[in-house]
C-alpha cells in the first residue's frame, strides 16, 4: 500500500468522499503538520495550534494512481482559498498535500503546476512532507457514516462521482491541436473543436449497438459503453450515462436562440454534444445526445489490444 495525507476543509466530509474511490484501502481522519503533541479538536479549533484537518489514505497504487487520486481531491476543493473551505473558516481547514514518500514529491509537483494553469492567481494548497499526524478522537471517525445526516460541505453527487470513478485522466493527455488539424476528417475537426453538428440519421454511430465502448476521438479517453446506448429517434447516438462521470465537463449552451446542456471531453476539452432530460426513466432520466464524429468506437473483442482492457466488465 502507499500512503498520502490530504487536507480540505472539513475532516469528516473529505474522508467519506475519499473513502469511495476505488483502490483507496483506508482512511483516517487526524490532526497534521502543527506545534504540538496529542492536540485535541477544541485545542485545533481554538488554541492556533497550527495543525490542519487532514485525511490519512492508505491506497493501492496498483489500482489508482497518485495523481488520479490528487485530481479527485481537486474536485471537491477550492484550491484558491486560503484558510477555508466552504462555511469554515481557520487554519485548521487549509488545502494541503503532505507526502511521506519522497518519490512522491515531483509527481505531486507536477500536478499542482497543472492545476495552476486553469487559474489566473495562484493556488493556495499547502505542499510539503509530513512533519506529524496525529488521529482525531474516535467519534470524529467515519463520522458520516455514523450520523448520515451531518454537517457536510461536500455535494451529495461528490460522493457519487468518487465512487464510480474508473478513468485515470494521466493515460489520456491533452492532444496536440496542430496534430489534430492533420489527423481528424474535416466533419470530425469542426465538431469537435468548432462545436458543429453532424446531420442526423447520417452518421456513423446513430444506429450502432455491437459491444464495446466509445471514446474520445481526440484524445482516446473512455467516455461510454454500448451496455449504456439506447436507440432514440433523434438521429444521433445516444446514452445513458457515460461510463466515468469525471470524464465529461458541462457548460450552458445558449446559442441559436436555446437554453441547452453542452457536454465536452475531460482531457480532449471536445465538444461531444448535449444531454437532455428525456432519456429513459428506469436508467436515470438522462439522455447524452452525442455527435458520431466525436467518438471511435472500440469493439469488445479489440479492447484489451487496444489497452481498454481494464473496462471489459462494463461491456460483459
Amino acid at each position: 500500500m502507499s500512503e498520502i495525507y490530504l487536507a480540505g476543509g472539513c475532516f469528516w466530509g473529505l474522508e467519506k468522499y475519499i473513502a469511495a474511490i476505488p483502490g483507496v484501502q483506508s482512511t483516517q481522519v487526524g490532526y497534521a503538520n502543527g506545534r504540538t503533541e496529542n492536540p485535541s479538536y477544541e485545542e485545533v479549533c481554538y488554541s492556533h495550534t497550527g495543525h490542519a484537518e487532514t485525511v490519512k489514505i492508505e491506497y493501492d497504487p496498483g489500482l489508482l494512481a497518485l495523481e488520479f487520486l490528487l485530481d479527485l481531491y481537486y474536485e471537491v476543493i477550492d484550491p484558491l482559498a486560503v484558510n477555508r473551505q466552504g462555511l469554515d473558516i481557520g487554519a485548521q481547514y487549509r488545502t494541503g498535500i503532505y507526502y511521506v514518500d519522497i518519490n512522491d514529491r515531483p509527481l505531486i509537483q507536477a500536478s499542482l503546476s497543472h492545476l495552476q494553469k486553469r487559474y489566473d492567481k495562484a493556488i493556495a494548497i499547502e505542499f510539503k512532507e509530513l512533519e506529524n499526524f496525529y488521529p482525531a478522537e474516535e467519534y470524529h471517525q467515519k463520522y458520516l457514516d455514523k450520523n448520515p445526516r451531518g454537517y457536510c460541505h461536500i455535494g451529495k453527487k461528490n460522493f457519487e462521482r468518487a465512487a464510480r470513478a474508473r478513468i485515470n485522466p494521466a493515460l489520456y493527455p491533452p492532444p496536440d491541436p496542430k496534430q489534430l488539424e492533420k489527423d481528424l476528417s474535416r466533419i470530425q475537426y469542426e465538431v469537435t473543436q468548432n462545436s458543429a453538428t453532424e446531420p442526423p440519421f447520417h452518421n456513423e454511430f446513430w444506429d450502432t449497438f455491437r459491444a464495446g465502448i466509445y471514446v474520445d476521438i481526440t484524445s482516446g479517453e473512455p467516455l461510454f459503453s454500448s451496455k449504456d446506448k439506447f436507440a432514440s429517434s433523434c438521429g444521433w447516438p445516444s446514452f445513458s450515462q457515460p461510463i466515468d462521470p469525471n470524464v465529461l465537463r458541462e457548460k450552458i449552451d445558449a446559442s441559436l436562440g436555446m437554453r441547452r446542456t453542452e457536454v465536452k471531453s475531460r482531457s480532449g476539452d471536445a465538444h461531444l454534444g448535449h444531454v437532455f432530460n428525456d432519456g429513459p426513466r428506469e436508467s436515470g432520466g438522462l439522455r447524452y445526445c452525442i455527435n458520431s464524429a466525436s467518438l471511435r468506437f472500440i469493439p469488445r473483442e479489440e479492447m484489451e489490444e487496444a489497452g481498454y482492457g481494464y473496462l471489459l466488465d462494463l461491456v460483459d
